[in-house]
């Protein structure tokens, strides 16, 4: 075997969620394809058997060894603890996402522990007010929001040196398709895991709250809007208003459920309307998600809002950004305009900026892994 580079993450956790599970394939295949050996670790509760089968399909298709704790850490699917263990040991680089890996043994096991933070400003407006402290335990901490650390930017650092990066993407998996039509989609959720967040005498919001400032898009603009959108059916008011706003809702589980029907979502759109938390526009993050870049990838442009994007990613040509309604809806015109520009600039952008092989081996450079 070679050199090992271990992945930890919350999976299993969010079954038939083909956007998210892409998150960690990325990674694992984008550091397989730079000739690493990969490991999946992920933790459950007992009574998730649903998570664990979809955890299981997702990791033998790809042909990516994977190991799951169960109740505590007393059980674990998959690979055996003493095989976990022991990868664990010989690996170059143990990366956990947000921290979730959590099992003492195979932690201690791993020469070099980092945490990746995909979800900038939370954990560390958490830490700052005592209320929760997800970095302990790591030996470097890595951010996909590019301006932490840097002036006009409000995450607190927590005093740690952050080591930033690019979302990767696997290009081989995301392919440039010639595309078209009117119809700018995207995939996401209202609220999401995490609540609302009071720091430093201001509120710091979610989608939701950014999503209302651009409610009257459809009916201002000259294509259609569609939303891959998990939204609870109690949120009456805002199904209401985006219903007569023009925006067409569509079950995300239905046409995204799993990595392959999310591709293909992705892939059948025309573009990507992305809104922001806002978090992240609110602190300057220089947060980018990762659907974006699948998006792009595939030669599909992307209409961004700007969370502090200047200088860190093109932007004009295949990624616009916005801030106010009439920049997206001057945006949306420009990108239905001039659509096959866009779309070879999208991907040329997919491939400079976002391509796994570039940003996984820059990041590892960063770590200093060999």
């Amino acid at each position: 075997m070679g050199e090992t580079i271990v992945v930890a993450g919350s999976l299993a956790a969010r079954p038939y969620v083909g956007g998210h599970t892409w998150v960690f394939l990325q990674y694992l295949l984008g550091f397989r394809h730079l000739g690493y050996d990969v490991l999946f670790l992920d933790r459950l509760e007992p009574d998730m058997e649903d998570g664990q089968r979809y955890l299981a399909d997702v990791m033998e298709h790809f042909d990516i060894p994977w190991a799951l704790f169960r109740d505590g850490g007393r059980e674990v699917a998959g690979l055996s603890r003493p095989e976990v263990v022991e990868r664990a040991r010989r690996s170059v680089l143990l990366l956990n996402v947000m921290g979730f890996l959590d099992d003492e043994e195979t932690l201690a096991a791993a020469p070099l522990r980092a945490f990746l933070d995909i979800d900038p400003g939370f954990g560390q407006m958490w830490r700052e007010l005592g209320l929760h402290d997800p970095f302990q335990a790591h030996h470097r901490y890595v951010t996909i929001g590019e301006r932490i650390g840097l002036p006009g930017c409000d995450v607190p650092t927590c005093g740690i040196d952050w080591v930033t990066t690019k979302q990767p993407v696997a290009l081989a998996e995301w392919p440039y398709a010639r595309g078209g039509g009117r119809r700018f989609t995207s995939v996401s959720s209202w609220r999401g895991a995490f609540g609302p967040i009071e720091y430093a005498g201001r509120t710091y919001g979610l989608r939701v709250h950014e999503f209302r400032r651009f409610l009257e898009l459809p009916s201002r603009s000259p294509v259609d809007f569609e939303l891959a959108l998990d939204i609870h059916e109690a949120e009456t008011d805002d199904l209401e208003r985006l219903r007569r706003h023009g925006w067409r809702l569509v079950d995300p589980r239905a046409v995204a459920g799993d990595p392959w029907r999310y591709r293909d979502y992705v892939r059948g759109s025309s573009a990507e309307l992305m809104v922001a938390k806002n978090l992240y526009v609110d602190t300057r993050a220089g947060w980018f998600s990762d659907r974006s870049a699948c998006y792009l990838a595939t030669g599909r442009p992307v209409l961004a809002q700007d969370t502090g994007l200047d200088g860190l990613v093109p932007v004009g040509e295949g990624l616009l950004t916005f801030s106010t309604l009439d920049e997206a809806v001057a945006g949306a015109e420009e990108i239905s305009g001039a659509y096959e520009r866009h779309s070879r600039a999208a991907r040329e952008i997919a491939e400079e900026h976002f391509a796994a092989d570039r940003v996984l081996a820059r990041l590892i450079g960063k770590l200093g892994v060999s």
